[in-house]
């Protein structure tokens, strides 16, 4: 299979919010079916509405110019018009995106194990997964796909692609490739196997001491992958954690749970939830914190979402984490996803979450468009009459998501950086520059003199319009830039991920502010000791 939905990724430029509407709908857990319960409105209503709606399906289908399919009317209009009444997160998954959504929550999936997605076209390779079939079979980033198994890609978009490269594990699929500075092209059979997603990318140390921990999104295996960090670098020696959680969508409500739990002490409250149908329900950290209390720089952004909010919420309202960057996203709403006939599924909002405090962070939706809700500029907001305070005492509000301690603005891009980057540059020119080369580079490989003026005259002939004072007021950010794509390729995006967030001023600040939150930790023990000399130990 090929994930042609982009991933968070320092090589992401245009971010789709609609992540946050498919990921985000998995706050809740899979539900054996829908549970019955006291409706408000009458019977006889019901009814009524119900005639009603059959006379306009009937007209629709006896008059319409085109011929009317039943599913489309029914489970992509009528179904999605009711959810959609309701709030922006509630949806109805067809059979193939139900199927997405449960790969999405497993991490796992079969097939060859790379990312593509259009470039003009052309469908191209983005990315080959590390170990994955297709990265031992020697597939780049800027391959593009001309046939898989005999059958023509012109005329196909992204996601039939992608399915042509689906498969049962231990089947062959046969992949011809055409590659920059090769006049043939190329023939890979690969052999597809179990791709492991991971939610929690691999952490490292920033400097000696200060961790470095970036988790994508909560799926089934998140809490593990985090445990598994700690242990590969010794969480001993660990003296500073810096928790990326930056286009987070979220994800499942009890990993998100199990994740903040190993952060608090054993009796802290982590969030709540409450709905019509459903009893006022407490997560409590019930194992303990780890033995190890070293201070936690929180790093968000308006597309952290969902269960990433929970954490960052959790950690800011127990003191225990000190948060910076930009407003998150603002949803406060779990949704259970009910399993339908016909591998189809439902999301259906059935409560609302509330931090430690009792904050409710979800964004008003009710005066707004959909459209307006996901990609809002309004990232200030907040609810008056929502005042909480935290274990020490510092306010926080509700309805707008959680505001940082540090409000950091994501740093903005300059015309012509926003040109380069909408027309994939540095992608491109990668692929051209390695071409029918090999790919190895020496170690610490830098963008020298020859390379920055082959760029140059690459941008000329691709029609990048620009000034010499242009290219020159911006020499170092495309360095960076070029250094991070061919590592891509020539180190691994792992290597490559690392050399970015190295460079990250985000990352630099979070270094920065490590003493305001050992300053906040140390407060808050305090302020644990003297409620425990007050009301004794949790139970």
């Amino acid at each position: 299979m090929a994930d042609s939905r982009r991933r968070r990724s320092w090589r992401s430029f245009l971010f789709v919010p609609g992540a946050i509407a498919l990921c985000a709908l998995l706050g809740g857990i899979f539900a054996p079916g829908l549970e019955p319960v006291s409706a408000a409105t009458s019977e006889d209503e019901i009814k009524v509405s119900l005639r009603a709606f059959t006379k306009v399906f009937d007209a629709v289908e006896e008059n319409f110019a085109d011929p009317v399919s039943p599913d489309k009317a029914i489970y992509n209009g009528a179904v999605q018009g009711m959810l959609r009444g309701l709030d922006p997160h509630s949806n109805f998954f067809d059979p193939k995106a139900y199927q997405q959504v449960r790969e999405d929550q497993r991490g796992k999936y079969f097939g060859v194990g790379m990312q593509v997605g259009p470039r003009g076209a052309n469908t191209v390779v983005i990315l080959p997964f590390p170990g994955s079939p297709a990265y031992r079979a020697g597939i780049r980033p800027g391959d593009v796909i001309l046939e898989v198994n005999d059958k023509k890609t012109d005329g196909l978009d992204t996601s039939q692609i992608a399915d042509l490269l689906r498969g049962p594990r231990g089947t062959q699929v046969q992949v011809r490739m055409g590659r920059e500075g090769l006049e043939k092209p190329m023939i890979f059979n690969v052999v597809r196997d179990a791709i492991e997603r991971k939610s929690v990318n691999d952490s490292f140390w920033l400097k000696p001491g200060i961790m470095y921990l970036d988790i994508e999104q909560f799926n089934d295996n998140t809490s593990q992958e985090v445990e598994d960090n700690f242990k590969r670098l010794g969480e001993q020696n660990v003296r500073g954690l810096v928790l990326d959680l930056r286009d987070n969508p979220g994800g499942l409500l009890n990993e998100g749970v199990a994740v903040t739990e190993r952060f608090l002490r054993r009796g802290q409250l982590i969030v709540s939830h409450r709905g019509r149908a459903s009893k006022d329900k407490p997560y409590v950290a019930g194992r303990g914190t780890s033995s190890y209390e070293y201070p936690i720089v929180v790093m968000v952004n308006r597309y952290s979402a969902s269960a990433a909010e929970i954490l960052a919420g959790a950690l800011q309202d127990h003191d225990r984490g000190w948060i910076i960057g930009d407003n998150t996203f603002g949803k406060g709403l779990v949704q259970t996803v009910y399993p339908l006939s016909e591998n189809t599924g439902l999301a259906l909002t059935t409560a609302k979450y509330y931090t430690p405090s009792g904050r409710l962070i979800q964004r008003d939706y009710s005066h707004t468009s959909f459209f307006d809700y996901y990609y809002r500029k309004d990232l200030d907001t907040k609810n008056p009459l929502d005042v909480k305070m935290t274990d020490s005492g510092r306010t926080v509000y509700g309805g707008g998501g959680i505001a940082p301690d540090d409000k950091v603005p994501p740093q903005k891009l300059n015309p012509f950086q926003v040109a380069l980057l909408r027309k994939f540059s540095f992608f491109a020119y990668t692929a051209k520059f390695f071409g029918a080369r090999d790919t190895k580079l020496p170690e610490g490989w830098e963008p020298d003199t020859t390379v920055m003026n082959d760029f140059h005259q690459f941008l000329l002939k691709s029609g990048v319009e620009f000034t010499e004072a242009d290219f020159a007021l911006n020499v170092d950010w495309i360095k960076q830039r070029l250094r991070y794509e061919i590592a891509t390729t020539a180190f691994g995006v792992d290597e490559a991920r690392k050399l970015a967030v190295i460079d990250d001023p985000l990352v630099a600040k979070a270094i920065e502010d490590m003493p305001k939150a050992k300053a906040l930790l140390d407060k808050a023990k305090s302020v644990i000791v003297q409620r425990l000399q007050r009301d004794g130990e949790p139970r």
